[in-house]
């Protein structure tokens, strides 16, 4: 149980991390920084996106896991 607890604590940190990287990358492009520049945030938000869907994921598989050990425990 306590390595579950670790894992879904990762995962959180995970996707806030992820999320953080997001919103970060979303201001930038709010500024007006040229084109080249702006191309490669987008290449940066799309990662990011990734990153936070494949985070939500992993948080979702573990926190059901987490639920079914705790019905059949």
């Amino acid at each position: 149980m306590e390595l579950l607890t670790l894992e879904l604590a990762r995962a959180r940190q995970r996707l806030h991390r992820a999320e953080l990287a997001l919103e970060r990358a979303n201001a930038m492009l709010d500024e007006d920084c040229g084109v080249g520049i702006n191309l490669r945030l987008c290449d940066r938000i799309r990662s990011a996106q990734q990153r936070v869907g494949e985070a939500k994921a992993r948080l979702v598989k573990l926190d059901r896991a987490s639920t079914d050990s705790v019905h059949s425990g």
